[in-house]
């Protein structure tokens, strides 16, 4: 698995094709955030805007690459493990990319609440931004396996479907990205952090059973 999991990162890396939604992330970034802002405020836009990145980069792995070499992998590891190990790369740099957000925005933000009448304290508030950033992280890699093949294989649906999903994902009730991204904001008005645990660990139990789902699904429709 180590093994595969090398070998779509290195496909990944070298298509290129990360570099959209990296830059789209980077853009929202420099718009939303600036320096000074109420630190968990800024904590929850980065987070936020991480899960409709992420399920653009399952996509990305899912799709890059060649019917080919898709299905000399499939013949060596079988079709289930293949695609699982794609959307482990895009959950990885998903992850990684919130990680590397998180801290810089815990450095260049102020430690107040959103009246900046109280101080927040900043060791609390980047671990509770670090598990609000891998919720999302988590429930965005969820979103691109569940609009992708082998789920669906027209490109029209599937990017529709993928910007509906991630959409409610955000905005929904009940959602554990919501959930993660709206403690930040409260935390932010009354001064108190906690810790979006239960987000986090709803977040992981919907990703497995929509990668479960994707790859019970790639190794039935696979030639």
């Amino acid at each position: 698995m180590t093994a595969l999991l090398r070998y779509h990162a290195a496909l990944l890396l070298r298509s290129q094709r990360w570099l959209p939604p990296f830059l789209l992330y980077a853009a929202f970034l420099a718009i939303s955030i600036q320096g000074g802002q109420p630190v968990l405020d800024s904590l929850g836009y980065a987070a936020a805007a991480l899960l409709p990145v992420a399920a653009w980069l399952a996509r990305i792995c899912v799709t890059g690459e060649p019917e080919a070499a898709r299905g000399c992998a499939a013949a060596a590891v079988g079709p289930a493990r293949a695609h699982v190990a794609c959307l482990l790369v895009a959950l990885a740099g998903a992850a990684a990319l919130g990680t590397v957000t998180t801290l810089l925005v815990t450095l260049l933000s102020d430690p107040v609440t959103s009246d900046h009448r109280a101080r927040v304290p900043l060791a609390p508030a980047c671990g509770a931004g670090l598990l609000a950033t891998l919720a999302c992280a988590l429930l965005g890699t969820a979103v691109g396996a569940l609009t992708s093949r082998p789920l669906l294989r027209s490109r029209g649906r599937a990017v529709l479907a993928l910007l509906l999903a991630a959409l409610l994902s955000l905005v929904a009730t009940g959602s554990p990205a919501q959930a993660a991204v709206q403690g930040l904001v409260t935390g932010s008005r009354s001064g108190t952090v906690s810790l979006p645990l239960l987000p986090l660990a709803a977040a992981a139990l919907v990703t497995a059973g929509a990668l479960a789902l994707a790859g019970a699904l790639a190794s039935r429709r696979s030639p």
